[in-house]
């Protein structure tokens, strides 16, 4: 029942900066906090990562939609045991930022993104909180699949 909570809770986060970003970044643009480096950007993002596929707004939904009940269906299914926390912690992040994302296509029609980042002179994408949370959790469920090919590999 704590994942739900822990869901909850993330997705909150998500919806409460994309409410705080609507209300005050909004009619601004843009602010710059830290020249070169940071701005806090208001962008309407309608496709997925990077702005591709502009325009598949339905067709996001349903994917995530189909996506999160898999991933829930999968986490309730799989054994409770220390071995498997980080891969529960992956699941609940990528679960919470793919439905911070949804809310947002479904009532809105786009993404709100707002965090732009330049690093080494290079203007990285824009993107949210729930990008956050699917990137981590994405790159948690990658280190905990290789590291248990490699833990097979010596048990070989």
């Amino acid at each position: 029942m704590i994942p739900i909570f822990i869901i909850f809770a993330l997705i909150a986060l998500d919806q409460i900066t994309k409410y705080i970003v609507l209300a005050k970044l909004q009619p601004v643009k843009q602010v710059v906090l830290i020249n070169g480096f940071f701005n806090l950007t208001y962008v309407e993002n309608r496709g997925a990562a990077f702005g591709a596929m502009q325009g598949a707004r339905w067709f996001f939904v349903i994917l995530a939609v189909i996506v999160t009940v898999a991933v829930a269906f999968y986490y309730y299914k799989m054994e409770k045991t220390k071995q498997n926390l980080w891969l529960r912690v992956a699941l609940v992040m990528i679960v919470g930022g793919t439905v911070g994302n949804v809310i947002d296509r479904f009532f809105r029609g786009f993404v709100v993104d707002f965090l732009d980042f330049i690093i080494f002179g290079y203007d990285f994408p824009v993107f949210n909180v729930a990008d956050i949370l699917i990137v981590i959790g994405t790159l948690i469920l990658a280190g905990y699949i290789l590291l248990a090919d490699i833990k097979r590999g010596d048990e070989k």
